[in-house]
């Protein structure tokens, strides 16, 4: 068969869907609700795979996975030669392949999208990652000679295991510092289990133990130690910086300081973290509230809308949004899912006050807004309309409109540039260098808040500097 007829007939070859859990089973439980591949599913729709000489799906990977390579073995029935390949490029396949937005990356730049469905990548990636954990195959570890360097890494979260995985591969001991009782970062506190199980997370972290990680948790840098002393006194070589952006935005308006508000931030860890849903197994209960705004519309407010209806004793949630649906920045699928689960969807509103009693929250009072001209991003600007006021009858309200960063580690590291917005600033962006000799940095500590692949991403342009910034000492000595 030539090229062009294989092309047309991919482009037609309907894309296998994976499969969900029914919205009645998820109903009060934290099951993962996206179930993923068999074999014969995952095969057949990596033979939808064109194998493109010049594979644009891989320019749109912000980690550069071998995308045709590992699909042309699944399609092989390879499936543990396949999770190899892609670790040669993502320590962590079993993660990105739930929660990265493919359809915006590889996925967008797929040839058979074209003219129809694009492969899912994401589906596969997935696939083989659990089909080699649940397999209880033990993947080689391609870890180099130790080079005898020795890195700290401060914050547990997707740029920073990144970092780890990566620098230990090369043969530099790496150290992960992280505040928290348990590493992981936005991974661990952010997502929720229906998305991303622990043990998934669970799992790839103790691969990076394997490959020889050192993790210290409850362990706050600009606390217990400065960069200095890390560097100084405690002979690491060099640092990379990935704390994230963890400090909560709120809207400013009345009633914010009333019980039953909280951020996202907090709600998510109190449920993620610390398993709130399953007290009193866990001595770590979450108020129960009946009906619950949640307000935003990206992927942080969908999982704290989808969390929230899980919860006990909650009857209602409903998500407030300023703009309308096709504005919203979550991923369709868990706009969708959420949906059939029964949140509410609020578009066209803006709160303006939380009403409350006798310090509880009662009331959420909204106006309606209207869309006008495009903002720099693309999206209609939203206004009010004028004497469009309404309340929402609720006893919590969780706000979820973005973090910023916080400045603990730049304000004891005097020589470390930051903007006015809290973020370190970078030196080189190609390597991601600060403009502290030996310290480097990358995601949403210096972009904000952005995706866990683009954090990824960031972490390996900057294992990349750290090791050429060791390697160069090393030479000039």
């Amino acid at each position: 068969m030539s090229q062009e007829k294989k092309n047309k007939k991919a482009g037609k070859t309907p894309r296998i869907h994976a499969r969900d859990l029914t919205p009645k089973e998820r109903e009060g439980n934290f099951k993962e609700v996206a179930l993923g591949y068999t074999p014969a599913m995952a095969q057949l729709e990596a033979l939808r795979c064109i194998q493109c000489k010049k594979p644009k799906c891989v320019l749109g990977c912000p980690v550069r996975v071998g995308i045709p390579e590992f699909i042309k073995l699944v399609a092989e029935g390879k499936f543990l030669e396949a999770a190899q390949k892609i670790k040669e490029t993502n320590v962590f396949p079993g993660i990105t392949g739930r929660v990265c937005p493919q359809e915006d990356q590889c996925e967008k730049h797929c040839v058979i999208g074209i003219k129809g469905e694009p492969l899912a990548i994401g589906q596969l990636e997935r696939f083989v990652a659990d089909y080699a954990r649940e397999t209880n195959e033990t993947l080689p570890l391609p870890v180099s000679p130790s080079t005898g360097k020795k890195v700290a890494i401060i914050g547990s979260g997707p740029a920073g295991l990144t970092v780890a995985g990566d620098l230990a591969k090369r043969g530099h001991e790496a150290v992960l510092f992280e505040a928290l009782h348990q590493p992981g970062g936005v991974l661990f506190y952010g997502i929720p289990q229906f998305r991303l199980p622990k043990e998934i997370v669970d799992a790839e972290i103790d691969y990076l133990k394997r490959l020889g990680v050192e993790i210290k948790v409850n362990y706050v840098i600009g606390k217990i130690k400065s960069l200095d002393e890390l560097m100084e006194e405690d002979g690491f070589d060099a640092v990379f910086i990935g704390t994230g952006a963890g400090l909560p935005y709120f809207l400013g308006i009345p009633g914010e300081n009333l019980n039953g508000v909280y951020s996202a931030n907090e709600f998510l860890t109190r449920v993620n973290l610390m398993h709130a849903w399953e007290f009193p197994n866990f001595d770590t209960p979450l108020h129960h509230h009946k009906t619950i705004a949640v307000i935003g519309g990206g992927n942080t407010a969908l999982d704290a809308a989808r969390t929230a209806l899980r919860l006990p004793g909650t009857k209602r949630v409903q998500l407030v949004y300023r703009r309308s649906r096709d504005e919203m920045p979550a991923r369709r699928e868990e706009i969708r899912h959420a949906e059939e689960e029964g949140v509410d969807f609020h578009f066209l509103a803006s709160p303006i006050e939380i009403k409350g009693n006798n310090g509880w929250v009662t009331d959420l009072v909204c106006s309606k807004m209207e869309l006008g001209q495009a903002d720099s991003d693309g999206r209609k600007r939203p206004r009010a309309i004028e004497g469009s006021e309404y309340a929402l009858s609720v006893d919590a309200v969780v706000i979820a409109l973005g973090s910023g960063v916080n400045p603990l580690i730049a304000k004891t590291a005097a020589d470390l540039k930051t903007d006015t917005k809290g973020h370190i600033e970078i030196a080189d962006s190609d390597i991601n260098q600060t403009f502290k000799p030996g310290v480097f940095a990358g995601g949403d500590i210096v972009t904000g808040a952005a995706t866990v692949i683009s954090a990824m991403g960031a972490g390996k342009k900057a294992a990349e500097g750290i090791h050429n910034y060791l390697m160069c000492r090393d030479s000039q000595v």
